[in-house]
């Protein structure tokens, strides 16, 4: 009698013959991709900046410092189609361009500010309008500072009326890393990217010292400097186990596995760029241990500071800054507000370009920012009062070349060269003289401020109807 299999046996049986026969096509298909690789646009927010028009300009008769340490009598300047063509003391003026006589007038870059919070700190200056430090725990480098730029922020425009063309807007420094920078075109429009410099790579701001440990000694940390140092190597060290993640997942990708791509995580995505080389440091730090410091933190976790922001006590490092490669952006003769800016000196920013490290005049002030040119003069003569010597030529590199250079943009902006963008001033004599004006200014070779015409002045929606004492609207 034959015996029938039952629906049970018959079943077991169909499942292990499939499992034989499909054991190594399953396994194969296993290995094969069914989804799109997964990747992390590296500019989610480009930008549309577009040059104001311009007409091929000739200016003759000037004294031009080129920015990078060259110094023109009774030159001449070219440019056109946004871009500088030729300058020099015996170029051929063009036919069919404006020319402007400029006896007696001088010519510069156009000035660079590396440390603004113009936009994000706007004026008025009101809580509603204080978008800067995003104070909620120590490290949020996930924040944009871009995300928050008002447009309308009067002060664009006054820095433009200063000879400013470029300028990075940062986060404030409240916390260890305060996140993202960007640097801006000084075109007032109406969109953050509408003046974004295009292009320019991305910064991240940093802060070591008091503002940290004052903000966060009272909310869980850290609240001393060696809490600081503690808390700049976790998260370095949580970005190296990021970026282990993000390879694992890419090389298994490639071997034509199906691996899961990690969560994403903004904050660990700014630092991960950080150490890839993709996004530049802007420190704020003051003491002159304490940039030692970072700049030991720098070398174990093996990424760049490309600039320490105040710096009033890079004088007594400077050979270190130089062998470390490391620019300082400072003010002029602030200093002694708190502890840590007590030992400045306002022969600082001499010192440093003395010892062949990079040197920076920065502003940190909506009010300084009009008046660089100014700054650089204080920081100069002071200088050159202490023995210094240092020429006109040499010190304009702190307003334009060290900070194109430090922003990653000396290729495009920061002085007078053919082919560069026509990011140009005119200005009413010495530019180291209190009593000059920047009488016109160019952006990408487009006259973007006229002194000699206010209808022409770029005027914030914001004014409109409520002018500012001295002011004429």
């Amino acid at each position: 009698m034959q015996r029938v299999p039952s629906r049970l046996s018959l079943a077991v049986a169909c499942l292990f013959s499939l499992a034989v026969a499909g054991c190594a096509t399953t396994s194969k298909k296993e290995q094969q991709p069914n989804n799109k690789k997964i990747s992390i646009h590296p500019n989610p927010y480009p930008s549309t900046y577009k040059p104001i028009d311009g007409q091929p300009t000739f200016i003759t008769n000037v004294t031009i410092l080129t920015g990078s340490g060259e110094k023109i009598e009774k030159g001449s300047i070219y440019f056109a189609d946004g871009k500088i063509v030729a300058l020099g003391a015996n170029i051929e003026q063009p036919a069919d361009v404006r020319v402007i006589d400029g006896s007696g007038k001088w010519v510069t870059p156009g000035i660079i500010d590396t440390h603004s919070h113009l936009g994000v700190y706007p004026n008025p200056s009101t809580r509603s309008h204080s978008d800067g430090n995003e104070m909620v725990n120590p490290v949020t480098a996930g924040v944009w500072a871009e995300h928050a730029v008002w447009p309308q922020d009067p002060g664009f425009g006054r820095a433009l009326a200063g000879g400013v063309t470029s300028m990075q807007i940062l986060p404030g420094s409240a916390n260890l890393f305060g996140g993202r920078s960007v640097v801006l075109k000084n075109v007032p429009n109406r969109t953050m990217q509408d003046m974004k410099f295009p292009d320019a790579p991305h910064g991240l701001k940093m802060a070591c010292g008091e503002n940290p440990k004052r903000v966060y000694g009272e909310k869980g940390g850290p609240m001393t400097r060696m809490g600081n140092v503690a808390g700049y190597r976790q998260a370095w060290s949580d970005a190296q186990d990021y970026i282990a993640k993000w390879e694992r997942y890419e090389k298994e990708f490639d071997e034509g596995k199906n691996p899961k791509p990690p969560k994403r995580d903004l904050k660990l995505e700014t630092l991960a760029g950080v150490l890839k080389g993709d996004i530049l440091v802007h420190m704020h730090c003051y003491r002159a241990d304490e940039m030692t410091t970072m700049m030991d933190v720098m070398k174990e976790f093996n990424y760049k500071i490309g600039t320490f922001h105040h710096a009033v006590e890079s004088y007594k490092i400077a050979d270190k800054l130089k062998q470390n490669n490391v620019c300082s952006a400072m003010w002029a003769d602030w200093w002694g507000f708190k502890m840590e800016a007590y030992d400045g000196i306002r022969e600082n920013i001499s010192l440093v370009h003395q010892a062949g490290a990079c040197a920076i005049v920065h502003s940190d002030s909506d009010l300084g920012i009009q008046r660089l040119n100014q700054e650089a003069a204080k920081a100069w003569s002071d200088g050159n009062r202490a023995g210094i010597n240092i020429s006109q030529a040499e010190a304009w590199q702190w307003l334009s070349a060290n900070p194109a250079k430090a922003l990653g943009i000396y290729a495009q902006t920061g002085s007078l060269e053919a082919g560069k963008n026509a990011d140009v001033v005119l200005w009413s004599g010495d530019p180291f003289s209190t009593y000059t004006q920047a009488e016109k200014v160019y952006v990408d070779g487009g006259l973007a401020y006229d002194r000699a015409n206010p209808e022409q002045w770029p005027v914030s929606d914001f004014e409109l109807g409520q002018v500012g004492e001295g002011d004429k609207k």
